[in-house]
């Protein structure tokens, strides 16, 4: 619904004033500083959004007569507050009956306050979008997921760089053994060989003695030949068995005992330098799966936004702030920061074909074509203020009253001289 006709008197500075906005585009109330521009705006706001949008000082100061609105919507909807209490009539052609509840039904809240949405917070105004496309939770479970993600991701590096760079200060010895040396076993096979070496030295004595007795028998051969012949026997069976024995050397058994505890640090230096390696290896690992969720949250998040029904072309929700053609916010033009906004407001309320627009002076008169055209282009009403008396505004407002209009008679408050009126 859209703004047929309006009539406003004694409504902060206007006096009266009647206006016929254009269907579609931009209708642009002109005129100096304090002659009633934003009381215009104001007036609608009340007369449409109801008492929470009545200025502290209504009534024009100087004036007997209480403030009197009239808006005519293009359905044939008339609004009008009046009377002592500005009290609400709606007459709907229709017969619907209804106060400010059927108001209600059309009217976009936003839509009459718009710089509140235009001056809300790059957070605020994205909540707002992702509301109104109904993918504001799902969004929101993404961003957290996306949050938590990014926080571990970033913890699991910081370990990672922390155990690659104590991996590095690591010592390592290439030629230490893989595993740790045992004192015990070596002192084992030390007492092996020395057990073995005693048992040659104890066959040496034995054929020592033989031989001794050999010598003895010999001397009494004649006497004892039976015997001889048994020792002979044995004695050529320990020549045999004593012709293979060879000690074996403890020098490097020593040696190796003497410098176990230098060899063990240095097997340990290297175990503790593959663990560290290994501990980074498996934190990146971890780094590495955390980021390929990180980026499919983030797809999820693009697929989610691709596919809701955005309000315009290329506008866009990305780590929780409006983009529009690649921008943020603070970097659109003036013109697109209110097409964004226009925008945002007819998909909040696509039956409110309306908004308010104040203080258009910062716009030149360019960006102001532009965006008049975009709005006839979308089918947009727009009524706005700008500091100016030049041809771009549709009427000027000259001490609350519509320049070239016919100033109705007005009864003025008598003030008191003396005692009498």
């Amino acid at each position: 619904m859209k703004i047929n006709q309006l009539e406003i008197e004694n409504v902060k500075r206007i006096k009266a004033v009647k206006l016929e906005p254009a269907k579609d585009g931009l209708t642009i109330i002109g005129g100096n500083n304090n002659q009633g521009k934003t009381s215009v705006l104001d007036a609608i706001a009340w007369a449409l959004g109801g008492d929470k949008y009545r200025p502290s000082q209504a009534v024009r100061e100087g004036s007997l007569i209480p403030p009197n609105l009239k808006v005519v919507m293009d359905n044939g909807l008339v609004v009008e507050r009046k009377g002592k209490n500005s009290d609400l009539k709606v007459t709907d052609p229709s017969g619907k009956k209804g106060g400010q509840q059927l108001l209600n039904e059309f009217v976009n809240q936003l839509a009459l306050d718009l710089p509140k949405f235009m001056e809300a917070s790059g957070k605020e105004k994205a909540n707002t979008l992702l509301k109104i496309i109904g993918v504001g939770d799902q969004l929101a479970a993404l961003e957290q997921q996306e949050t938590d993600q990014y926080n571990r991701r970033r913890a699991i590096g910081q370990i990672a760089d922390q155990k690659r760079k104590f991996a590095a200060e690591q010592p390592y010895y290439p030629d230490a053994p893989k595993d740790i040396v045992s004192a015990t076993e070596l002192i084992k096979r030390q007492q092996d060989i020395l057990a073995q070496n005693g048992e040659n030295q104890r066959k040496r004595e034995q054929l020592h003695q033989l031989e001794q007795e050999s010598q003895r028998i010999n001397e009494e051969l004649a006497a004892l030949l039976q015997r001889q012949e048994r020792v002979l026997a044995d004695l050529e069976t320990a020549r045999k068995s004593a012709e293979d024995l060879q000690d074996e050397s403890t020098a490097e058994l020593e040696a190796s005992i003497a410098g176990i505890e230098e060899i063990n640090r240095k097997v340990r230096a290297n175990l503790d330098k593959d663990k560290a390696e290994d501990d980074a290896r498996e934190y990146q690992r971890q780094y590495d799966e955390l980021t390929k969720d990180l980026e499919d949250t983030r797809e999820q998040k693009a697929a989610l936004l691709k596919t809701a029904a955005l309000p315009l072309p290329e506008l866009s929700v990305e780590e929780g702030e409006l983009i529009y053609k690649g921008q943020k916010w603070d970097n659109m033009s003036g013109s697109d920061r209110l097409k964004v906004a226009a925008a945002i407001v007819r998909k909040m309320n696509p039956k409110c074909g309306f908004v308010l627009l104040d203080k258009l002076e910062q716009m030149d008169l360019d960006t102001l074509q532009e965006f008049g055209q975009w709005l006839e282009q979308e089918g947009l009403q727009a009524i706005a203020t700008r500091v100016s008396t030049g041809g771009e505004c549709s009427i000027i407002i000259e001490e609350g009253y519509v320049a070239g209009q016919d100033i109705p008679a007005m009864p003025e408050k008598k003030e008191w001289k003396g005692g009498a009126f």
